[in-house]
């Protein structure tokens, strides 16, 4: 006999819920998830792969359950004045966020996002029983600190998410609208910075922020500009009081040695291993350009992705561009499309495909 969920004694408020999963099809050209596709450079993957094999030689024993030396070269890498208390990591930054959470929604309590925003938000307060409440954005995709405050004082949430800048819409946010909400709100405020990186380089981080505001975190990751997604490391910079707070959540040694091995290496190498940033921005730039001329309408970005609209059938332009061996995504948003930002190569054959459709 063949059981489904329904047959099984789920919790009430998962029934009819579905997973997070982007399309995986094993296409030649695939920028659907917004990964730096430039691969690690040589002399950076060498040494990496040397801690990590140092790290092997101690796989009987517990890893450091405070990953201290990750902690310290976060802090580091970040600047600000920030220390290795202020500093929280997981295995990638929906662990992170799972853990900030876990300790401050649960059941009776809700968390709130102005959609469209980041579809694990949603899944994640869900997973944790809390309610999720969704904000509504400009005509663009904007945010204003006014609409902004009034939202968050009238749904009072306990936790607030604010993508910055906003996936997958690419909208930059101000820090205006960070401290409007920060004083309209009770809750934690956690500031996504996933996309920080490829912002302009006269973007101000959330991190300027943080002093005097115990409620802030600021969330980021090294799947991105790193090129580290298959390494599954994020982190948060907060008060040491909200680090104190994840810790009684977390799972026991939650980050592996060989993790803390190798995201360490990583990040000795930072300069070099975010060379690939300036040449991200410029095909982001790039497909703006090219989209526009096209008769597509793209929208502002400060990330590695860019979401145009004007597209009469996203799902069958969307296959389409699989029948000739590219993969971008519908994200669900009518007559709207978004395409990672890939290398020269990519970015041209991305464009040239969307080319032929428009010619045919």
């Amino acid at each position: 006999m063949t059981v489904s969920l329904d047959d099984l004694p789920i919790r009430d408020d998962l029934r009819g819920q579905k997973p997070y999963g982007a399309p995986q099809v094993p296409l030649p050209i695939a920028l659907n998830v917004n990964e730096n596709t430039h691969p690690i450079p040589a002399d950076v993957a060498e040494d990496i792969a040397d801690s990590v094999a140092r790290a092997i030689t101690g796989l009987n024993r517990y890893p450091d359950r405070e990953f201290t030396e990750l902690r310290e070269s976060f802090a580091a890498y970040l600047g600000h004045n920030l220390s290795a208390e202020q500093i929280w990591a997981g295995n990638g930054s929906n662990e992170v966020l799972q853990h900030l959470l876990q300790a401050f929604a649960g059941p009776g309590r809700t968390a709130f996002g102005f959609a469209p925003t980041y579809s694990m938000y949603s899944l994640l307060a869900r997973g944790v029983g809390s309610e999720w409440i969704a904000g509504t954005r400009g005509a663009r995709f904007e945010i204003t600190p006014d609409d902004a405050a009034r939202q968050v004082r009238e749904a009072d949430p306990d936790v607030i998410f604010l993508c910055s800048p906003n996936n997958p819409t690419g909208t930059p946010m101000s820090l205006d609208v960070i401290e409007a909400v920060y004083e309209a709100s009770r809750g934690i405020v956690i500031v996504d910075e996933a996309y920080h990186e490829f912002a302009s380089a006269d973007t101000p981080s959330a991190l300027t922020l943080l002093p005097g505001r115990e409620r802030l975190v600021i969330s980021r990751t090294m799947s991105k500009a790193f090129a580290f997604a298959g390494a599954r490391v994020g982190y948060l910079a907060a008060d040491p009081a909200v680090v104190d707070a994840l810790r009684l959540v977390r799972l026991p040694y939650h980050l592996s040695a060989v993790t803390q091995a190798a995201a360490t290496a990583a990040l000795r190498h930072s300069e070099t291993m975010l060379r690939t940033v300036a040449e991200i921005v410029e095909q982001r730039d790039r497909i703006s350009a090219t989209l526009a001329a096209l008769g597509y309408d793209p929208y502002e970005s400060g990330s590695n992705f860019v979401l145009f609209g004007g597209v009469a059938d996203p799902h069958e332009t969307w296959r389409r561009l699989c029948d000739q061996g590219v993969l971008i995504r519908d994200i669900g948003i009518p007559g709207h499309l978004r395409v990672s930002a890939g290398t020269e190569e990519e970015t041209t054959a991305f464009l040239d495909a969307l080319a032929r459709l428009r010619d045919e």
